[in-house]
């Protein structure tokens, strides 16, 4: 089913244009139409800002009007003359200096809800793209022999819910985990090892992601303070670039326990990330010095004090010098821009993608621009390709300084979920004591983990936000919690149709006719109706806050709805118009957490 949105910006813009090339009943209004030829004006139909002037609103019409000359109240009214809109709309209204209002008809609406209702394909009758493409989501990205802390958290959750929206839509989702795990850090971490455990060579499970964290430190101290170390981290990244048996083992190591970490974390946070997307920063170890060799045969890498330097244009620094793209320093090493410019080689040419989306903080904003930069001077962007840098703030403290501990570490993000559960299993011990402890159980892991993650979603990715978890767990405001009892409340209707001999499935089984009388009955299936409309802006401008908000004016506009119209109580007439309301209400809800923001949904608190 398509959103009212669209098929009111396709209708209004067809007569638009239409009106567009007439002028006092006569061809030739718009240049266009002169020559024989069908001008096109879009009617930019929005959703409107306030009810009391209808559901939507076109304002296209002014736009228009001035670039025909024309007087922009007339052209609206042509325009609402020419739309055939009475199979959806009451009549349009022309406001202002142009504006076209629209309101939807409750027919229209009932015969939208009943289509939703009918489709037991779980899409709540939202279509696939037209157009598909091969789209690929770069994520997460954690870094080998560390643990994940706070700063991993954004990437990981928001790249996931926008794959998942994309995928969702049809677009075939390639995900790619950029592991760092390769590179001079890990030479000096396998000379540490070396030269403090040696045991490790031989029994490397001795080790644990704990112990690499604490050792890469050593070795780094190390490293600045001796040059006689600093030349065996070297000769051990040397030995990792020519496969030496002995360090490849201990590298595939440290990489496997590092995994060992990170991916239960995945799980915790339900992110789609597995084995099979990693495409770490090894995967092109082996074709650096091509990409190398590349940027210089097509005449675009020169060297620049001894280092090898691309120059793309428009880019300089706070002196007015053009900034270099550095891809191989004076000493022959390879840089993160160098690798990434090969991973997006790969993107591009073998996976043949049609976009192209890196997910990480906005502090790589400058990097991104230049990557892309030199990928259209290498040639590699084809037309219609597009790369997307999604950018997102940093998350803060309740002092507005980035979140750390108390000691000034970053905050762990096993110990963030960890916290943030057993705070949820106190507001669940408090709120629903007599629940069992496996129920409470659940309950504390989906609200605690699912908090974290809508706080997040719910704030304009682009934004820094400060972490409480006090906000985050409120039942009240736009909170998972909150989203999650309004979930348990439509679920509970159907607990209480037992107690009352009240057949829900029989009741909406066959139901051909809705009566929409009330204003909040009304109010909420609008509502359900924008579902689609609102998940395809989500998914196009990457901004899962569009469907927090929605998700959260759904469970208002229910509750509204709850508390005025009677459901089990309702009488024949009414009550399968308001079960089939309610259960619509939990499906979105339930598909909006789960499918597309990763938060499990429990039927009771």
């Amino acid at each position: 089913m398509r959103p009212a949105i669209e098929i009111l910006e396709e209708r209004l813009s067809k007569a638009l244009s239409e009106a567009a090339g007439i002028a006092d009943g006569k061809k030739g209004s718009d240049p266009l139409s002169s020559r024989g030829l069908t001008p096109f004006y879009p009617a930019v139909v929005r959703p409107a800002t306030d009810p009391k002037f209808g559901d939507y609103q076109a304002n296209g019409v002014m736009g228009a009007a001035k670039k025909l000359r024309r007087n922009p109240r007339e052209l609206a009214q042509e325009v609402v003359g020419l739309a055939r809109l009475s199979d959806i709309c009451e009549t349009p209204e022309v406001a202002g200096p142009g504006f076209i209002n629209l309101r939807l008809k409750n027919e229209y609406i009932a015969r939208a809800l009943l289509e939703i209702n009918s489709d037991t394909a779980g899409r709540l009758a939202i279509e696939k793209t037209a157009k598909p493409q091969r789209i690929v989501v770069d994520y997460s990205g954690p870094n080998i022999a560390k643990e994940m802390h706070v700063g991993h958290l954004r990437s990981t959750i928001l790249g996931d819910c926008i794959a998942r929206m994309l995928e969702f839509h049809g677009h075939t989702v390639i995900r790619q985990n950029h592991i760092g795990d390769w590179g001079t850090q890990f030479g000096m971490l396998i000379a540490y090892v070396r030269e403090h455990y040696p045991q490790a060579l031989k029994k490397p499970e001795s080790i644990h992601i704990s112990d690499l964290e604490l050792f890469y430190k050593d070795a780094k101290t190390r490293c600045d303070a001796d040059s006689g170390f600093e030349a065996k981290a070297r000769a051990e990244v040397v030995k990792l670039h020519n496969h030496d048996p002995e360090t490849m083992a201990i590298w595939r190591y440290i990489v496997d326990e590092s995994r060992r970490h990170y991916q239960p974390l995945y799980e915790r946070l339900r992110a789609t990330l597995e084995r099979r997307h990693e495409q770490g920063e090894s995967t092109y170890a082996d074709s650096l010095a091509d990409v190398v060799s590349e940027m210089q045969n097509k005449g675009l890498a020169v060297e620049s004090d001894g280092a090898t330097c691309i120059f793309p244009e428009g880019f300089r620094n706070k002196d007015g010098q053009p900034l270099p793209f550095i891809i191989r320093k004076s000493d022959g090493a390879f840089l993160y821009a160098t690798t990434d410019l090969a991973a997006l080689r790969y993107r591009l040419k073998d996976i043949r993608a049609d976009r192209v989306i890196y997910v990480t903080d906005a502090r790589q904003k400058l990097h991104f621009e230049m990557l892309f930069a030199v990928a259209k001077m290498a040639g590699w962007v084809k037309d219609g390709v597009r790369l997307d840098h999604v950018m997102f703030g940093s998350v803060l403290g309740e002092d507005g300084k980035p979140f750390k501990t108390r000691s000034g570490e970053n905050v762990k993000l096993a110990s963030l979920l960890d916290e943030a559960v057993t705070k949820a299993r106190t507001v669940v011990e408090e709120k629903n004591p007599d629940l069992t402890d496996e129920m409470k159980t659940r309950i504390a892991r989906a609200v605690g983990i699912g908090a974290v993650k809508y706080a997040d979603y719910s704030n304009n990715l682009a934004s820094d936000y400060v972490f409480s978890f006090d906000r985050m767990l409120a039942l009240e405001g736009n909170t998972a919690p909150y989203m999650q009892y309004a979930y348990a409340r439509v679920k509970s209707i159907e607990r209480k149709s037992e107690s009352k001999d009240v057949d829900i499935a029989a009741e909406l089984s066959g139901v051909t006719e809705l009566h929409l009388d009330e204003p909040t009955e009304v109010d909420l299936a609008k509502h359900l109706l924008r579902y689609g409309e609102v998940i395809t802006s989500a998914a196009s401008d990457y901004r899962p806050n569009y469907l927090t908000t929605y998700l959260y004016d759904l469970a208002s506009k229910f509750s509204a709805f709850y508390y005025s119209c009677p459901v089990l109580q309702a009488d024949a007439a009414k009550r399968p118009t308001r079960l089939m309301l309610c259960d619509l209400t939990a499906r979105a809800i339930r598909h909006g957490l789960c499918e597309l923001l990763g938060i499990e949904v429990v039927e009771q608190m």
